[in-house]
């Protein structure tokens, strides 16, 4: 099924921005957004995100130049993502826990021109700025928790010192309307440029066709808003059917979680949960897992990994709602595979969304059979555009229509679509990517280890995490706990191995190379 036939596709014309303003312009008093600090309603946002417009290009910025978007979730960040794209420039969404040399990178790779950041993230996009060789032009910075610097504008101040802009940009369905960062398995993240519309499809097709989200919904998403994932769960999702959402600037902790399943905060309770299967199950596991009489939950979504079933079944046991689990990438910009509302298959990830299709594909490029894994490829209205300045990577990826998504599936019997891991050696650890490569480069760096190996293995809950394997030089010692801290230190937090042993010898080829399939094997065997 195209998308055509199902949802009318948006006009030559359009911005995203001014689209979802237009949709919500009836509801100016209905909170919009909540977080720690306060809400906004829509008639609010509506004024902020024009002035937000109206300032950057006062400052000179162009149609179609960069804009890094480096803040925790609040709201505050769809003022500057929507502000943005309603003046036809190109918001650059990017991990709030990466390193100062990954900002550095994305600066020079962007080339963006101005940097939107929250006050506890200015020491990081400093010391990135005193590492590119790019200079931005200003740096809008919410919530400071310090003095600023000449060259540093206060983020309300700014606001209050526009015009709300009258009309958006004219920008076009497919004019590139802002970028996210995708992690690969080697090498530097890539730029993926998505159009003005794709977010339009997967509120479409994802958001309203599958999840049946309403003006009635409060939504909250454990996932932030800089994932692909987190921006239609927190932004694209219930902006386009004018429900409220609860942000969460704090790491998604059970703790945390359950303040806002609890109304805790803006008084709100949410009716839709967004999550990962890390996530529900350090809930399921917490002392402090709310009953289900106290919250208001109706549904909960699960992207980001394979959930297992028993996750999902325990899950709906304790709270009497489904977890509708499936699968998306930066690249689909959000979900085209799921299970349903009302048809939950727990241990698969369910059927393709209308308005995309599926195909399996084994190693000659042909069709393979249900029952056999092959390579999972997507055909959508939400592919990005290309990968930024990486023509090589941009046509292994986006092939004639398709989509290669670098998983391996197995289609069921009954149509749907079961996991079967990843076509490279890429780790997917808490729903974000981790490359095992530059985790053993990194591991290698300490002056204790001859060499590294990192693999994924299942915990307990069937989930996966980094193992690593460690060889250390003759005469040499180091312990778990230093070389958990050493990679810390150099890599973003979240890519440090959860486990590390230490053996005598890696298994190899003839030729050298580390055999890591006889690693996950032993594993798998113990």
């Amino acid at each position: 099924m195209s998308a055509d036939q199902t949802v009318p596709p948006p006009g030559e014309r359009f911005n995203f921005a001014q689209h979802l303003l237009q949709l919500n312009a009836q509801r100016s008093a209905k909170t919009a957004f909540i977080d720690d600090r306060g809400s906004v309603t829509f008639g609010q946002l509506d004024e902020r995100v024009r002035r937000m417009a109206a300032g950057l290009r006062a400052l000179g910025i162009r149609r179609e130049e960069r804009v890094l978007l480096l803040m925790q979730d609040g709201n505050d960040w769809p003022v500057s993502f929507l502000g943005a794209m309603y003046a036809g420039l190109v918001p650059v969404a990017v991990n709030t826990l990466l390193t100062a040399d990954d900002y550095a990178y994305m600066l020079e790779h962007s080339r963006a021109q101005l940097a939107l950041v929250s006050g506890t993230l200015l020491p990081a996009i400093n010391a990135a700025m005193t590492k590119a060789d790019h200079e931005v032009q200003r740096v809008i910075v919410s919530n400071p928790i310090s003095p600023l610097h000449p060259s540093e504008v206060e983020f309300e101040g700014f606001l209050a010192a526009q015009v709300p802009a009258t009309k958006p940009a004219p920008t076009g369905a497919d004019d590139p309307g802002f970028w996210l960062y995708s992690s690969g398995s080697t090498g530097r993240p890539k730029g993926a440029v998505h159009s003005h519309a794709n977010p339009y499809w997967t509120a479409e097709l994802y958001g309203k066709a599958v999840l049946g989200i309403t003006e009635q919904d409060v939504c909250f998403s454990a996932a932030k808003l800089f994932f692909a994932y987190g921006l239609g769960n927190g932004l694209s999702f219930p902006m386009s059917v004018g429900a409220t959402t609860i942000l969460m600037g704090e790491r998604p902790t059970p703790e945390a979680t359950f303040k806002r399943w609890l109304g805790e905060v803006g008084g709100l309770k949410p009716t839709i949960f967004f999550g990962a299967p890390t996530g529900f199950a350090g809930m399921l596991a917490s002392p402090a897992l709310p009953d289900r009489a106290q919250v208001a939950l109706r549904m909960a979504s699960s992207a980001g990994e394979a959930l297992p079933g028993e996750l999902g079944e325990r899950f709906t046991e304790k709270f009497g709602v489904e977890i509708i689990d499936g699968i998306g990438s930066t690249e689909m910009l959000h979900i085209f595979m799921s299970n349903l509302p009302g048809k939950v298959r727990y241990g698969t990830t369910g059927w393709p969304v209308p308005g995309y299709e599926i195909e399996l594909r084994g190693e000659d490029g042909g069709s393979v059979p249900d029952g056999e894994p092959g390579d999972l490829y997507i055909h959508g209205p939400s592919a990005a555009m290309m990968y930024w300045g990486n023509r090589t990577k941009t046509r292994e990826t986006f092939q004639g229509g398709w989509t290669k998504s670098g998983d391996k599936y197995i289609r069921n019997e009954d149509g749907t679509y079961t996991y079967a891991g990843r076509s490279d050696d890429m780790l997917k650890v808490s729903g974000i990517y981790v490359s095992p490569f530059e985790v053993e480069a990194t591991l290698v760096q300490h002056n204790a280890v001859l060499e590294a190996a990192v693999i994924g293995v299942n915990d307990a809950d069937g989930l996966v995490k980094t193992k690593a394997f460690i060889v250390l030089k003759d005469g040499a010692s180091a312990d778990e706990a230093e070389l958990k801290a050493f990679v810390k230190d150099k890599l973003a937090p979240y890519k440090y191995p959860r486990m590390i042993e230490f053996v005598s010898e890696l298994p190899k080829t003839a030729t050298g190379k580390i055999q890591r399939f006889k690693l996950r094997e032993r594993e798998a065997s113990a």
